[in-house]
């Protein structure tokens, strides 16, 4: 552990800005042992997902330091791999986004990195697409997903606009490993950088152009006549974030204008109001959109997260609104595509889909039916992307289908290589129109996939390790089920333990064990590498819900013993 009563005197010492300089001066005055502990005892690890953290002072907060010594870092490791390096940089709505991402434009700039800047909040997809279309050697998001309002983050991607690889992000941790916070951070005036040309704001040319690409990912084989039968009517929430404007336009380009916005979540909003945790994936998000379906009575509620590289939907079920999980939209995209695609007469046996292997196992009994080819990877986007990558790179990007992650991200082209919930929005109201025609809605479109392909049912708990001690203890947890892994679980007998610490598959190696059990059931454990979280991910197949929802709950309980 670092030392964290002298990182707070050096800090008290170098910083200027008055907010920072009053939070260390009230941790110090007050002795608040466990506040200091909490903001020195580590840097913030840079990873494939860059950096994440609550905002304050400290090296384990997000701020200009932490921000500055990491853009110094990613600069000289760009200096080192390009001759004439650019990044795209954007940022969603969480607070001190704007000064992150000047802070950087500037860092950049001194260190001759040309900084193409998004002039407003603007999606992960956005720039993962400007990362690409203005051939940058990088990208930056300021953005902390659906994370607590208290959080940013600083999300770096390579020149495929895909997050960076594990590689670069090795290089890129040792080089801000041996850049001083204080001492080695170089910097210029904002504005004198923009006047001198080394800053460049991305016009709206390059969102248009993105527009056109997500446009062009639709496969409806809907007619004019066919959709005025059964015009969408649509309740959305952005939560507060960037959702808003790409979401509306695109869906207003396709003929999808009936949309109600949710007024209390239309506008940015750092502090989330309605929903302290703006993640689509639960209910209270999505609350104030569901009580608006209430008024409304549309055929789905859309919600998109804080930096709209997720979805979440709802829709009515009986009396109530019935929240369709990740698993259940990947694979009711995933079975949409295929239909409208067969429908046109594509070969889909050279198709590709991929998901990851917490995905649903649904998934396989799709590829068995169509044909197409299923790929799985490790949890991350960025492997998605890698694969979308390898794919273009051999001259077969035409072969990518699909790919999904059970927690809300889809992709249905290779316009970028990041999940896109812009992108999803529009093939999820396509599909809504396709089953409105037939007199249903997704929920019911759901359950008869279920009743064609078996009751798989899925489940993914969080449990939480915070403060300084939290790392030892997921730590500790990790090893243990390596060193004495549970016979049973639930009951059930485990009749293999697959540790992906090893490298399973040609996969690189990760910090996951799964346990699979008789009867094709199973759990996964992973430990989150961007909060002080492990994730347990229960999978159970029954004759009917009932039957599979038994299974899940008796697994979820064990896997929960094992974690405590």
């Amino acid at each position: 552990m670092q030392d964290t009563h002298q990182l707070l005197d050096t800090w008290i010492a170098h910083v200027t800005d008055p907010e920072l300089v009053a939070e260390l001066t009230a941790m110090r005055d007050a002795q608040d042992e466990e506040a200091i502990t909490d903001a020195f005892f580590q840097d913030l690890a840079f990873g494939t997902a860059g950096l994440r953290g609550t905002i304050g002072a400290g090296t384990n907060r997000m701020n200009i330091h932490t921000v500055g010594r990491a853009t110094q870092g990613f600069a000289d490791y760009l200096n080192a791999h390009f001759e004439h390096p650019s990044v795209a940089i954007a940022r969603d709505s969480r607070n001190k986004g704007e000064l992150f991402v000047k802070t950087t434009a500037a860092i950049l700039a001194a260190n001759g990195i040309k900084a193409h800047v998004f002039p407003r909040i603007s999606p992960v997809p956005t720039l993962s697409w400007a990362t690409r279309y203005l051939s940058c050697s990088g990208g930056i998001c300021m953005t902390a997903s659906h994370n607590p309002a208290a959080y940013n983050g600083y999300k770096a991607y390579g020149p495929d606009g895909c997050q960076i690889t594990s590689e670069a992000a090795a290089a890129i941790s040792e080089a801000i490993a041996n850049t001083d916070t204080f001492a080695d951070v170089k910097s210029m005036d904002f504005d004198e950088a923009v006047s001198q040309g080394l800053v460049k704001w991305i016009d709206d040319a390059v969102l248009d152009a993105y527009y056109d690409a997500v446009l062009a990912t639709s496969v409806s084989t809907l007619t004019p006549e066919q959709v005025a039968q059964a015009p969408l009517k649509l309740v959305y929430t952005p939560l507060n974030g960037t959702g808003l404007v790409p979401v509306t336009e695109v869906l207003k380009r396709a003929g999808i204008t009936d949309v109600t916005v949710v007024p209390e979540q239309r506008d940015p909003d750092g502090d989330f109001p309605t929903c302290p945790y703006p993640n689509p994936e639960i209910r209270e998000a999505m609350q104030k959109g569901i009580d608006l379906c209430e008024e409304v009575h549309p055929d789905l509620l859309l919600a998109t997260d804080p930096d709209a590289d997720r979805v979440g939907v709802a829709v009515k079920a009986g009396d109530d609104y019935l929240l369709l999980t990740g698993n259940e939209m990947g694979v009711l995209l995933l079975d949409y595509l295929c239909r409208m695609r067969a429908e046109r007469g594509e070969d889909l046996s050279r198709k590709v889909a991929v998901t990851t292997i917490v995905s649903s196992a649904m998934v396989d009994a799709l590829a068995a039916d169509y044909g197409f080819e299923l790929r799985r990877c490790l949890t991350g986007f960025k492997y998605i992307g890698d694969i979308i990558t390898s794919l273009a790179d051999a001259g077969e990007a035409d072969r990518f289908i699909f790919g999904f992650e059970e927690s809300y991200g889809y992709l249905s082209g290779d316009h970028v290589r990041d999940k896109d919930a812009v992108n999803a929005s529009l093939l999820i109201c396509q599909m809504a129109q396709y089953y409105k025609l037939q007199g249903k809605n997704l929920g019911d479109a759901m359950a008869e996939l279920y009743e064609r392909y078996g009751y798989y049912h899925n489940k993914t708990v969080s449990l939480s390790y915070p403060g300084a001690e939290g790392a030892g203890k997921m730590a500790g947890i990790m090893a243990g089920l390596r060193e004495n892994p549970p016979a049973e679980i639930a009951g059930s007998q485990v009749e293999a333990v697959v540790d992906y610490a090893t490298g399973v598959n040609g996969l690189p190696e990760a910090d996951v064990i799964e346990f699979d059990l008789a009867g094709g059931n199973k759990a996964i454990v992973r430990p989150s590498g961007t909060e002080p979280k492990i994730k347990l991910y229960v999978f159970a197949k029954g004759e009917d819900a009932q039957a599979a929802d038994a299974l899940l709950e008796q697994i979820e309980v064990s896997g929960r013993e094992l974690l405590s």
